[in-house]
C-alpha cells in the first residue's frame, strides 16, 4: 500500500513534509552553488591549481558511495534518522573544511563532506517517490527542485561576496545555521517512513568490494590526469585492481540476500538507458558548473563576486526548467520527447561555449551558460520519474539511489578527465608562446569540445528510451 494512503496524510502534513525535505536538500544544494564561485580563490589561497578538480572529485566519490550504502540502510531503518545524521555529518565536515590549512586537508575533508552530501541529495527524492503516485511524483519532484532555484540565486552571490569580503573559509561556515534549521524542521515534520517486513541484512562483501572498486577507479582516472608525476605501471595497477573488485562486487551481489545494488535492475531497458543518460547529463552539467567560473575569473579577469552574477542565470534556468519539466510530465504523463529536447538544447549550449575566447563579451558568456542550464535542468526530474514509474513501490528507493549513483559516477569520471584535458593543454608546446589567459582559454575550449561529443552521444541514445505512460503501473498496484 502507498504511504499517502497507509498513513492517511492530510495536505497540511504533506506540506510540512515537503518543507522539511526541502530544507534538508538546501544544506547540500547551497554548497554546490557557493563552491562553484569560491573554488578559484580557494585553490589560489592554498597554492594548488594543479589539484583544482580534486576537492570536487573527492566530494563526489564519497557522495556516490554513500548514496548506494545509505539508500539501502535507510530502506531498512527508516529515512528520517539517516537524513538527520546526514545533515550532522555534512555540517561537521564543513567546519573542518573551513579550517583547512593545505590542499591535502581540504581534499580529505571535502571527501568526508561528500558522505553527508550523498545522503542529503538522494533521500528526499526517495521519500517523494514513496509518498506520491507517478504523475504526482513529477510535480513534487519539480517543487523539490525549487530548492536549487533558491540556492542557485543565493549561493553564487554568497560565494562571491563572502569570498571577496570575509574570505573563502566562511563559505563553509555558512552551512552551520542552515544545517541547524534543517535538523529542527525534519525532526518535527517528517514521519519515519518504513516499509513493513524488511529483512535487515547488510551486504558486507558488496559494500567492501564496491568501495574498493570505485575508489581505485577514481584514483586511476585522477592520476592519469598527471601522468608525469604518477608512473603508468601504478595507474594500470589501479585499473586492474578496480576491474577485479567490480567483478567480485558483481559476484557478491548475485549471492547476497539484500544486495546494495540488485542486478535484476539491469534487466529493465528503461533503467539501463536512464542510467546511461544520467551519467552523460551530469558530466555535461558539471563541465559548465566547474569551468564557467574559472573562465570568467581566469580568462576574462572577473572578480569572484562578478563571476557569481554571471552564473546566476545558468543556475536559475536550470532550476526553473526542472520545475516546468515536472509540471509538463505531470500533465501529459509522457517524458521521451523531453529527453530528446533536453540534449538538443544542451548540445547547442556546449557548442556555443566552445567558441569562447579571451575576447568573448560578458553577455555572450551569460547567454551560452544559460542555454546549458536550460538543457541540464530538464534532466533533473525526467530519469527519476521514468525509472520510478517502471518499478514497484518496494523498489523505488533502490532505483532512485541507483540513478543518482550513475549521475554521480558521470561526475567522478569526467571531472578528472576534464582536468586532464586542461593540464595537457596547459603543458603542451603549442601554448608555450601564449600568455596565461590565452592558454587557459584554449584549455577550457578543449573541455567544451569534449562536451560536444558527449551531448551528441546522449542525443542518439535518447531515441532508444522506452516510454511507459505514467499512472499505468500505479493503477495496477492499487488493484492488487
Amino acid at each position: 500500500m502507498h504511504y499517502e494512503y497507509q498513513y492517511n496524510l492530510t495536505q497540511n502534513q504533506i506540506n510540512r513534509i515537503m518543507v522539511g525535505l526541502m530544507l534538508g536538500l538546501l544544506v547540500a544544494a547551497i554548497d554546490y552553488s557557493v563552491m562553484a564561485t569560491a573554488m578559484p580563490k580557494v585553490i589560489t589561497s592554498l597554492n594548488g591549481m594543479e589539484y583544482y578538480v580534486w576537492p570536487f572529485t573527492a566530494y563526489m566519490l564519497l557522495s556516490t558511495i554513500s548514496i548506494i550504502l545509505f539508500g539501502k540502510i535507510s530502506y531498512m531503518y527508516g529515512r528520517k534518522p539517516i537524513l538527520i545524521n546526514g545533515i550532522i555529518i555534512f555540517v561537521g565536515t564543513s567546519i573542518m573544511c573551513g579550517f583547512s590549512t593545505n590542499m591535502f586537508e581540504l581534499i580529505l575533508f571535502r571527501g568526508l563532506q561528500g558522505i553527508g552530501g550523498g545522503i542529503l541529495i538522494s533521500l528526499p527524492v526517495m521519500v517523494v517517490g514513496e509518498i506520491f503516485n507517478p504523475r504526482q511524483r513529477a510535480k513534487y519532484l519539480g517543487i523539490l527542485a525549487s530548492v536549487f532555484g533558491f540556492a542557485d540565486i543565493i549561493g553564487p552571490i554568497l560565494g562571491g561576496v563572502i569570498t571577496d569580503t570575509l574570505g573563502w573559509r566562511w563559505v563553509f561556515f555558512i552551512n552551520i545555521p542552515v544545517g541547524i534549521a534543517a535538523i529542527t524542521m525534519i525532526y518535527y515534520s517528517l514521519p519515519n517512513f518504513k516499509l513493513q517486513n524488511i529483512k535487515k541484512v547488510i551486504d558486507y562483501w558488496g559494500i567492501i568490494t564496491f568501495i574498493l572498486a570505485l575508489t581505485a577507479l577514481f584514483l586511476a582516472i585522477t592520476f592519469a590526469g598527471d601522468i608525469n608525476n604518477y608512473p603508468l605501471l601504478e595507474i594500470m595497477g589501479l585499473i586492474i585492481f578496480s576491474i577485479v573488485m567490480f567483478i567480485l562486487f558483481l559476484w557478491a551481489e548475485t549471492k547476497a540476500v539484500g544486495p546494495i545494488l540488485p542486478l535484476n535492475l539491469f534487466k529493465n531497458p528503461i533503467f539501463n538507458i536512464s542510467s546511461l543518460e544520467s551519467f552523460l547529463a551530469s558530466a555535461l552539467m558539471f563541465s559548465g558548473i566547474v569551468y564557467i567560473p574559472l573562465f570568467a575569473q581566469g580568462v576574462l579577469g572577473m572578480s569572484a563576486g562578478n563571476s557569481a552574477i554571471i552564473m546566476i542565470p545558468m543556475l536559475l534556468s536550470l532550476t526553473l526548467t526542472s520545475i516546468i519539466t515536472g509540471q509538463i510530465i505531470s500533465r501529459t504523463g509522457k517524458y521521451k520527447k523531453l529527453v530528446i529536447h533536453e540534449f538538443i538544447i544542451t548540445g547547442i549550449g556546449v557548442v556555443l561555449l566552445a567558441t569562447m575566447d579571451i575576447n568573448t563579451p560578458y553577455y555572450l558568456l551569460l547567454i551560452y551558460s544559460t542555454l546549458l542550464g536550460i538543457g541540464s535542468g530538464m534532466a533533473y526530474n525526467i530519469f527519476n520519474v521514468a525509472v520510478q514509474n517502471a518499478f514497484t513501490l518496494q523498489e523505488i528507493g533502490t532505483v532512485t539511489a541507483s540513478i543518482r549513483f550513475f549521475r554521480n559516477l558521470g561526475i567522478i569520471i569526467f571531472i578528472p578527465i576534464f582536468g586532464y584535458i586542461m593540464n595537457l593543454t596547459l603543458t603542451s608546446s603549442s601554448v608555450a608562446t601564449m600568455n596565461k589567459n590565452q592558454a587557459l582559454s584554449l584549455s577550457i575550449h578543449n573541455i567544451f569540445l569534449t562536451a560536444i561529443i558527449l551531448s551528441f552521444l546522449a542525443l542518439i541514445i535518447a531515441f532508444f528510451l522506452k516510454e511507459i505512460p505514467l499512472d499505468g503501473l500505479y493503477a495496477e498496484l492499487k488493484k492488487d
